[in-house]
This record gives structure tokens, sequence and C-alpha cells, in this order.
């Protein structure tokens, strides 16, 4: 048989296939479940690129979290040192303050004061209001309620110990007195 007999004779058999052929069902159905896989494995690749986007973003926000409150047992620990220095300042008489021979011992008290205090602001670190606002449990710890008919109750009148946030996390609660109704 010549190439060209062969070409019509396929063509032949070809036509005289009825269209619901078993062949052409199963082709339709295989085409048909390869689709559905097809969908099925682009969906799961989306699910499996969504879920690692969000791993990647929780562990970014994660790490930022640990970069910015990294120094806070340290900033605990250092914060009884500026209350110290603070007290000490305190303490200190105005005639002293004047004296010549601790003139110089003052000013580095203060100088030693003002840096903590730069250091702190340069981490983030920042002490809480208190005195004449009202109490924030968040904040303030109070330690005792005074009867004032100045203040509205639970308005904070003294400050004991300063309290400190450290950017917007609690470091330690202001150690407050705050106002009660009088009796």
């Amino acid at each position: 048989m010549s190439e060209d007999n062969l070409n019509v004779e396929n063509t032949e058999v070809v036509d005289q296939l009825p269209e619901d052929a078993p062949v052409a069902d199963a082709s339709a159905e295989r085409i048909a479940a390869l689709e559905a896989e097809l969908a099925t494995a682009k969906q799961d690749i989306l699910y499996a690129h969504a879920d690692t986007q969000n791993v990647r973003r929780r562990l970014e926000k994660e790490l930022a979290d640990t970069r910015a409150y990294a120094a806070t047992n340290f900033a605990r620990d250092i914060l009884s040192v500026a209350d110290n220095l603070s007290r000490a300042l305190a303490t200190i008489p105005a005639d002293l303050r004047e004296d010549e021979k601790f003139k110089g011992l003052v000013v580095g008290l203060e100088a030693t004061g003002r840096e903590l205090e730069a250091v702190f602001g340069r981490n983030g670190i920042s002490k809480i209001e208190s005195v004449g606002q009202p109490l924030d449990p968040n904040k303030h710890q109070a330690m005792m309620e005074v009867p004032s008919a100045d203040a509205a109750p639970g308005t904070i009148l003294i400050e004991m110990q300063a309290g400190y946030m450290i950017k917007d996390r609690l470091l330690r609660p202001a150690m407050v007195s705050v106002a009660k109704a009088p009796e």
C-alpha cells in the first residue's frame, strides 16, 4: 500500500467511528479529572503561598518585637538606679547646692540624671504622667486612698514611685496615692 492509500483509509476509519464512542468518553472523563486535579493543585499552591506569607509576617513581627523590647529586663533593673539618683538629688539642701565644696558634686549628679533621661528617651523609655490624672490600673498601682475635698475620687494626688513605659508596653507601674470622697 502506498502512503496516500493509508491516509485515506485512516480517515475513513475515524469518520466511521460513532461520536459517542467509548474512547471519546474515556478521554473526556480523563481530561475532566485532570482539570479537577489541576484546579485542586492550584488552590493548594495558593493556600501554601498564603500560609508562607503569614508565617513570614509573624516571624518579622516577632523579630521586630524582640529588637524593640530586648532591653526590657535591663531597663527594669536600671530604673532603681534612676530612682536612687532622683532621691539623692532631692535630698540635697539648697545651702549645700550653693556651697562651693559641693557644687561640683551636685552639678555632676544633675548631669548624670539628665544623661540617664536622654538614654531612656533614645531607647523608647518614657515616664508615665500620674499626678492629677485619673487612676488607670493599666499604668498605676494605687497604694493608698486619701480623703480629699479638692479632687474627684480616683484622681492621683501623690506619686510615690514613678512609672515607666517602654515604647507601648508597661515597664513598671507608677505607685500612687489616690483621692477618695471625704468621710
